[in-house]
């Protein structure tokens, strides 16, 4: 007989049986007052692996009693949704719930977009990437988009021992939780996944369950890879990392993993387009032209070309040189802004368009840079509580290191550089 993963064992039925996502589905909530009202919208279910997304969808209909259907956006295309769409026009109230919706194509997306705005169908899609990116603009303006959160170590464990007590398998085996960290730290808040690791750790036989099994079982038996989630985001932290560590070896090797996954070629290079400036910034600004050309190039081509592009940017930017100045400023940045709330902006950087702002010293004693010595003239740019704070620190390496010398020469000592 078939073993049925623990995770779909222990699907919720209820609202009441969610773990997590208190805030759209806990009591009071927008999304629970829609469902208990039956008045649900179309929506985007956006979150990471593991979270409840498809959960979600079963327990609305289940609730609502409402004809269901169920594509995959790996496996369907214009013509099942077409399908979908003729068999609901008799039936109403019917709910679609489309797994992976950001891997619809354009075309794709317009074929739900009639029968969404007719009301023919409630569209449920669930989707791992950003919707304002990968959802059509138009079908987006038409669902309300509900974001689902990892879930936290607290609710790992709810997770766990909801399932040791009462999954009809588990609660007659007398297992015992003796230590969580490893389940809970190799799952990355992903309960499917701690869910069936839990249930491949019970299947040795083992009743105490302990970090030192847990990881004696994951190395043995965690798929390679998964693109539907399982090591959907392990294996992408292994490209960053290699690149990220100047090896262009270990970045290939595991670029190569995800293609062989079939993962979404605008993923990848959407990835790579975020590490060009987090991770190399003004190191090397081409990093950044180059990532965001592969984009393009990618997004135009596909596969099976895109992997020799593809291949060719990640190899540039795991041998570029590195700094994470930029990504760290805007952080420092960011921090004194929620710090200090929205402080005044000097006088003399104000605007000053109309006579009562100028009566008022907007803009006096304002020096235009260009006509100083070198195109500069030294004066104050940030809040008086921010004076002399150094957001920008130019890394260690060429380029920056020219950066460094310039703003030293026009600032002195004001920022240490």
């Amino acid at each position: 007989m078939t073993h049925t993963p623990l995770a779909e064992r222990m699907r919720p039925a209820t609202l009441n049986d969610v773990v997590g996502q208190e805030h759209i589905t806990g009591q009071g909530s927008m999304l629970r007052n829609a469902i208990e009202q039956g008045q649900i919208p179309s929506m985007i279910l956006w979150g990471p692996p593991g979270v409840g997304k498809t959960t979600l969808a079963n327990v609305i209909t289940q609730t609502l009693k409402v004809p269901y259907f169920q594509l995959s956006a790996i496996s369907s295309g214009v013509k099942e949704v077409r399908e979908v769409i003729d068999q609901a026009k008799s039936l109403p109230g019917a709910v679609l719930f489309i797994d992976e919706i950001h891997r619809f194509n354009k075309s794709q997306q317009d074929a739900l977009l009639g029968a969404v705005e007719k009301g023919i169908i409630r569209l449920i899609g669930a989707t791992t990437e950003n919707p304002s990116f990968e959802v059509n603009s138009a079908l987006l303006s038409r669902c309300q988009v509900y974001v689902l959160k990892a879930l936290e170590k607290e609710q790992l464990i709810r997770l766990m021992n909801d399932a040791i007590r009462k999954d009809e398998i588990l609660k007659e085996k007398n297992i015992t939780l003796k230590e969580t960290e490893a389940l809970i730290n190799i799952s990355g808040g992903d309960g499917r996944k701690l869910l069936n690791l839990l249930d491949l750790v019970v299947q040795t036989g083992q009743t105490v369950i302990t970090d030192e099994l847990v990881m004696k079982v994951a190395q043995q038996k965690i798929a390679l890879y998964d693109k539907s989630g399982e090591q959907h985001y392990d294996v992408v932290s292994a490209f960053i990392k290699s690149m990220r560590g100047s090896d262009p070896n270990g970045a290939v090797y595991w670029l190569a993993r995800m293609i062989e996954g079939g993962e979404d070629v605008k993923f990848i290079a959407r990835r790579m387009l975020i590490f060009a400036s987090e991770d190399i910034g003004n190191a090397n600004p081409n990093a950044l032209l180059l990532a965001n050309s592969t984009f393009d190039a990618v997004s135009k081509i596909g596969y099976p070309e895109s992997r020799i592009i593809l291949s060719q940017c990640a190899t540039y930017l795991a041998s570029s040189a590195k700094s994470n100045a930029s990504y760290e400023a805007i952080a420092k940045a960011q921090q004194a802004v929620q710090k200090h709330g929205d402080l005044p902006v000097p006088l003399h950087l104000r605007n000053a368009p109309t006579q009562l702002m100028k009566r008022m010293d907007y803009g006096k004693d304002y020096q235009y840079s260009h006509l100083g010595e070198g195109n500069f003239i030294d004066q104050e740019y940030l809040p008086d509580q921010l004076k002399n704070s150094p957001f920008y620190v130019p890394g260690n390496n060429a380029r920056e290191n020219e950066i460094r010398k310039f703003l030293k020469e026009r600032w002195k000592n004001k920022y240490g550089y």
